[in-house]
């Protein structure tokens, strides 16, 4: 199916919808990777949400609107892919408010309906961490959690116990059971990944490494232009 399609909504079926949070600090090739196959795979748009800053890991290294505005650099004239300030707009009006990724799908739930069927895309890494987040066992009460594995998936060897648990019987056999009940079911995107993560981008870049290729080309000269994460910084 062409991306084209995807986004004029031809998949059969009740229409998902299909939220992509993250820092995106900054965004690079493997988080379009991930969205560009999601979209594809499960034949929806791919709302790409930046989040404010998380509790659960130190400041991001852009500021809100620098980090919406590569995003926007980064999907300009891609088919089916958005993004959502739900999370920004919320902390600009709730100052000093943790940005809870539980209390994102409970204001989207309260928008769509008990019915409408949701998901939450995420890396291989982030679902693994899970038990860290913030009430973290009501997330599939709330939507489905899509997966995307990187290079040499450590999912059935690294996997806490906890979560092995809250995961049992959730994994879904196909993309199709998503669209099924509005919540609840986990599907794995199998796909070859790039591997690179954002703090290794940040770390070259503040290095003087080799860096923008990693990077979508707008988003690399933004960073330069702004002198980002260390960019042109002199020892």
């Amino acid at each position: 199916m062409a991306p084209a399609d995807v986004a004029a909504g031809s998949a059969p079926g009740p229409a998902l919808l299909l939220f992509y949070g993250g820092t995106f600090d900054p965004i690079h090739n493997g988080h379009l990777a991930i969205a560009r196959h999601a979209r594809d795979e499960l034949a929806v748009p791919v709302r790409l949400m930046p989040a404010a800053d998380p509790p659960h890991r130190p400041p991001p290294g852009a500021d809100a609107a620098q980090r919406t505005r590569m995003l926007e650099l980064a999907i300009a004239g891609e088919p089916g892919l958005q993004v959502d300030t739900r999370e920004l707009q919320r902390a600009a009006r709730q100052p000093g408010v943790p940005s809870w990724s539980v209390d994102t799908l409970r204001e989207i739930r309260a928008e769509t309906g008990a019915a409408q069927p949701l998901a939450l895309l995420m890396g291989a890494d982030s679902l693994l961490g899970l038990p860290t987040w913030h009430e973290w066992e009501h997330l599939l009460d709330l939507a489905h959690i899509v997966v995307a594995d990187r290079p040499g998936s450590v999912l059935e060897t690294a996997m806490p116990a906890v979560l092995e648990r809250r995961l049992q019987g959730a994994w879904a056999d196909a993309p199709a059971c998503l669209r099924e009940r509005a919540a609840g079911r986990v599907w794995r995107l199998r796909q070859p990944l790039q591997a690179e993560s954002a703090t290794a981008v940040r770390r070259l870049i503040a290095s003087g490494g080799d860096w923008q290729q990693l990077l979508p080309a707008a988003v690399a000269g933004y960073v330069a232009a702004h002198g980002l994460y260390g960019c042109g910084a002199t020892t």
